[in-house]
Parts: structure tokens; C-alpha cells; sequence
């Protein structure tokens, strides 16, 4: 969410020294989205430190079939630079979106947000992210001399 691991590792440090206090005070978090929620700000915090992506429209487009394949070509870590450049909370939504790891109600009550805004967030990060593939890392067919 940073974009840098050092203030990603002092944000969730924090987190986890918050935690600890509370559990010294007896009073714990109320439930395991405390430690995402609190971790969020924290990042949006120290990220509001430094730069942030600037305000407006990102060029937006359809999503292509060949979108899978133009993904494949991306190193692994060009889908985690791109999502931290997005403005919050879009970046936030589209960062638990891939996660893969909570439900659609638990995403919403993280971010604070309704589910048609969750939804048109992930939506225009979606064509906004094949915008991007389709100026990066456009999909050739594969050659094949057999067609000659």
C-alpha cells in the first residue's frame, strides 16, 4: 500500500506494538479486521507524508480477453507498483481486492465504504489497469511458421 517496504514495515510494527498494548490494558482488539483497519491508516498516514498520486482520470479500457496473457508477462512485482500508485481509497479496494483473502463484506467494513462504491472502484481500477497493460505490455500471438 506504501509503495515502499520500509514505511509498509514501520506501519505494520506499530500496528502490532498497538495491539500489544491493548492486550496489556485488557483490552484487546475486538476481532481480526482491527489489525487490517488500523494497519490501513497507518500506511495512509506515513504515505501522506511523502507523495501521493495525484488527483484526476486515468485513461480507462475495455477489459481484453488477452488480459490473462498480458498479465503472464509482467514481472510479479509490476502489479504491486502499479496498485500502490493509485489514489486512496481505490488503491486500498483494489489491494484487498487481489488479496484474495477476505470476503466482500469484510473488504467494505475495512475500508469504511458502501458496496456500490466498493464495486466502481474496482471497476475503473480494472479498465484503468488495462489501459496500462494495453500501453506497457501489448499481447502478440505467438508465431507459428506452421500458418506460412
Amino acid at each position: 500500500m506504501t509503495g515502499e517496504a520500509g514505511k509498509a514495515q514501520e506501519a505494520f510494527q506499530d500496528t502490532v506494538r498497538e495491539a500489544a498494548l491493548r492486550v496489556a490494558r485488557d483490552e484487546p482488539p475486538p476481532d481480526r479486521l482491527w489489525y487490517f483497519r488500523d494497519a490501513r491508516w497507518r500506511c495512509i498516514a506515513v504515505c501522506e507524508e511523502g507523495l501521493q498520486a495525484e488527483p484526476g482520470m486515468l485513461e480507462e479500457a475495455d477489459i481484453s480477453p488477452v488480459a490473462p496473457m498480458q498479465i503472464a508477462q509482467l514481472d510479479p512485482d509490476q502489479l504491486g507498483v502499479w496498485i500502490s500508485a493509485a489514489p486512496e481509497p481505490q488503491r486500498s479496494a483494489l489491494a484487498l481486492f487481489y488479496l484474495d483473502e477476505f470476503t466482500l463484506r469484510e473488504m467494505i467494513d475495512l475500508l469504511e465504504i458502501k458496496a456500490p462504491e466498493f464495486a466502481a472502484l474496482i471497476s475503473s481500477g480494472r479498465r484503468q489497469f488495462q489501459a496500462w497493460l494495453d500501453a506497457t505490455t501489448p499481447y502478440e500471438e505467438p508465431f507459428d511458421a506452421s500458418q506460412i
